[in-house]
Order: C-alpha cells, then structure tokens, then sequence
C-alpha cells in the first residue's frame, strides 16, 4: 500500500511535524524523517514493539518509526497498574519496548528488552520504503476491559488510513491545518487522530503535554486551527470562559472544535457558543473501529448529535434480536452495528471474542445505543450495558436524561443508571454532583425538571449525591464503579 505518511517523503522538510510541551520541543519533517528513520531501522524484522506511550516526543516518534518498519506498535498507557500491564505484555509479546531516555519502567518491563528513542538522531536519511500490505497489523490497542481483562484489538494499516482520509473529508482537513491538544497517547483519540492525523495531512501538532486551558489559549492564539478534546476538557474551558476573554477569544479564531470519546453534555456546548461564537462538533469511535460518524465542517453542527456515517462507514441500528429498524425516526432506540474498511481485524488470541463481535454478514456490534433522524444524523443514548434502561416497558437511554440533568443550575455533574424495580422493571437513579453540596437538589425537585423537559417516564426516582464520579483517563464516567462510590 502507499505510505501512511507521504509528507516524510519528499515532503516539506523544514516545515515543523511535531511540537511537544510551550515550544522548546520540537521536530520538522526532515528531523522527524531520521529519528523515525532510526527507529524503523533498529526494529524492523520483530512482529511487535511496545511504545511506552507518555505524553511527550518520543512517543510519537517511537510509533511513526514502527510503523515505517511495518511493525506492528502496542501503546501502553503509563497509569496501568502492574497486574494489568502483565497481562497485555503476556498476549501481546512484545520483542521490544520503546521509551524516551530516562524513564522509569515499572517491574512487569524487565523481561523486555529496552530501546531508547533518540529524537536528534537522523539514521541514513532515507525513510525506509514501506512493504508493508493494507491488511497488516498496524497497532494493536487493548481495551478498558470493564467485563474482564483488556482485549488487545489488532488494528489494520487500512483501518487508519481509510479513517484518516474520511476524517479529512468531513473535516476540510488539510496541511495548512494546526491541530492542538493534550490527549493521552495510547488511545486512539489522542494518538491516531491526534498524532498520526496531522502527519498524514502534511500538517502540524502542537501537544499540550497536559491539558491546560492557559495552553490552549496560546497555542489558538499563535496561529493552531483544530482543538481536539474530551467532554471533561470542554466542560472546564467551559467553566473558565466567564471569567477568561483571552480564552473566549482564542476559541473563536479557531477554524474547528471536535470533542469526542464520551458525549459533550448539551449544556456545555450551548456555554461555549454563547461566549465565542463556536460549535463543538462531535465524531463516534471505538477502539474497534476507529471513526464511525461525525459532524461534517460543511454541515448543522447539532448539539448532542454525533453527526452522519463517514465516508465508506455502512451503520444500521438494530433491535434486541438482531432485526434491523424499518425506518428511523429521532426516536426510536436501537443498537448501533457497524461495517466497513475502519474495523478492526481480531481480538489478539481470542478468537471466540471476535466471533462474538461480528454478525455473519460482517456488521460489528458495538453494543452502543442510539436514534437516527431521518436525514442520517446519529445521537447516541448510551451504552447497552449500562446506559439502556428498561423501565416500565419503556426503553430509555441515560444520554438524554443526564443531559437534561445539567440543564439544571444546582448540578454539577450527573451520571444516569438504573437500577431493580419490583414495578417499573428498572427505575432511574440520578449521581449528582450539586453545584452547592451545602444545599443539594432533591429528588422531587430533579424528577419535576426531567418531566418537564423529556417526558414523566423519564425522570429519576432515586437521587444520589457524589463529591464527585468516578472517571477513566480519557474522562469517561465509569458507571460501574458507581456502586462503590
């Protein structure tokens, strides 16, 4: 296949790749082209390379240079505790494990053999040409493995490719773009989309090192075009605004705002087009199949909607048997399933994990539920596991009811659940974070509020107040540590 990268070949050399932390670190296409150069040299030939995947340079160079070889790169997130961290290094048996010099690697590492990534080393010059075929394992990327251990989702050359392009076609995505963020790097979001993303385009990335909206302010204000984000770091640029014009206007220089890995809560977008003038549009994923659908640059950004398939992206919903809806109508609820050149191949070792994933005509179940207008515009509800209540032969997605939720100025936060009901099947609980933990809103108050914005059945029955919820690395609400908290 054509290389991932075409712009380390012949392309602008002088322009800037890659730029990590205010600026003092950085890589143009020409440096970027021998360090990643380097690295492809020194492990081409091994099946995997582990990439100890903190937030700074080498990890980006790291991953460009595996993929130059044809390698096969295993992002392991820093903040896994060891007995996870054993387990991926077990299934996926890595030959090598790549880190930026001087990092500490925790015990469960020690048996791998260790490289350092040098950034200022330059190889041969010559970026290695790539063999490598479309179907051929590019990343293998484990899961939050929330009913078990981590599953290791074997991610094929074609998958980033195809989803990079589609990206860059709803997006206008282009080389004169400047893509700023602070994502982690062994996700998806922040690696593929964030890293590789720019670097297929021709473009530059300006990386936060961590999240800040002091680091966002500068790097729109000095010429960034694209934020990628999380709702959480929405959600905090939201509240800094009031009080924050340089902020407010930094945003409203930007060309797009994109939030994805969670659903940005209604309230959040309406905050922060009323102070700038932006929307943040929002794009579905999944570790198995990298982008699904987004809201495309040239079309209604609307809010809690995940926009349109992408480009070469097939997505139905289903019913509880299997049965695809007959029509789609903004209301009805079903499982979405997808199929197309973004999938995955395989769950790494397990292969009666992959058969249970996929249909036999070769549609994923995501086990993530949505409605569909009739125009094609997805909003997600929530997941089936965990987000689909069944209460009183209704079936409710907890998306709507959390954002309705927010809408109300004593919460903070809100999580939706359900939970055994005698009567009602399930009834709905609300995890609030109050606004005031002085003075926090009842559950009369709360099921008024939803009845009168959504419909009776859909108000919460039970209220729980949390100082806060529990969330993963990527901001995500962990529902099933709810009982815990």
């Amino acid at each position: 296949m054509s290389s991932l990268f075409p712009a380390l070949v012949g392309g602008p050399g002088e322009q800037v790749a890659l730029r990590f932390g205010d600026g003092e670190r950085s890589l143009t296409y020409g440096e970027l082209a021998g360090a990643a150069g380097a690295v492809a040299a020194r492990v081409r030939g091994a099946d995997r390379v582990a990439v100890w995947a903190t937030p700074e340079l080498e990890t980006a160079v790291a991953v460009v240079g595996v993929l130059l070889a044809g390698v096969a790169a295993v992002p392991l997130n820093p903040k896994s505790g060891e007995k996870e961290l054993a387990h991926i290094l077990t299934d996926s048996a890595p030959s090598l494990v790549l880190a930026a010099p001087g990092a500490d690697l925790p015990a469960p590492l020690a048996g791998v053999e260790r490289v350092d990534v040098d950034v200022d080393a330059r190889g041969t010059g010559a970026v290695p040409k790539d063999r490598a075929t479309e179907g051929d394992p590019a990343l293998i990327v484990y899961t939050s493995g929330t009913t078990g251990p981590p599953k290791g989702a074997v991610i094929p050359r074609r998958a980033v490719a195809t989803t990079l392009d589609a990206l860059a076609d709803a997006w206008q995505w282009t080389a004169d773009d400047v893509l700023v963020h602070g994502l982690p790097l062994f996700h998806v979001h922040g690696l593929v989309l964030g890293i590789l993303g720019p670097l297929r385009r021709g473009g530059s990335v300006r990386h936060l090192g961590r999240f800040g909206t002091e680091g966002v302010t500068r790097e729109l204000t000095d010429g960034a075009t694209m934020l990628f984000g999380v709702p959480t770091m929405y959600h905090r640029i939201a509240e800094a605004l009031p009080t924050d014009p340089e902020l407010a206007k930094a945003l409203g220089l930007a060309r797009l705002l994109v939030s994805g890995s969670a659903a940005l809560p209604v309230h959040d977008h309406r905050r922060i087009l009323a102070a700038t003038g932006q929307r943040v549009i929002e794009r579905y994923g999944m570790t198995e199949t990298l982008m699904n659908t987004s809201v495309r640059a040239d079309g209604e950004a609307r809010a809690g909607t995940v926009g349109v398939p992408l480009p070469g992206v097939e997505l139905r919903l289903v019913e509880e048997d299997g049965t695809p809806l007959g029509a789609y109508d903004g209301e009805t609820v079903g499982e979405i399933q997808v199929r197309g050149p973004n999938l995955f191949t395989e769950y790494l070792n397990r292969p009666d994990a992959t058969a249970a994933a996929f249909t036999a005509d070769g549609w994923f179940r995501t086990g993530d539920m949505a409605v569909r207008e009739p125009d094609g515009y997805v909003r997600i509800v929530g997941r089936k596991a965990t987000d689909l209540i069944k209460s009183g032969g209704y079936k409710i997605g907890a998306g709507e009811i959390e954002n309705a939720l927010l809408e109300h100025p004593a919460v903070r936060e809100a999580a939706v659940t359900g939970e055994p009901d005698a009567d009602l099947g399930e009834r709905i609980v609300a995890w609030i974070v109050p606004t005031d933990p002085q003075s926090p809103p009842g559950v009369e108050e709360l099921a008024a509020h939803v009845a009168g914005r959504l419909a009776p059945h859909k108000r919460p029955r039970v209220v729980r107040h949390l100082d806060a919820l529990p969330r993963n690395d990527m901001g995500k609400i962990m529902k099933r540590a709810l009982g815990d908290a």
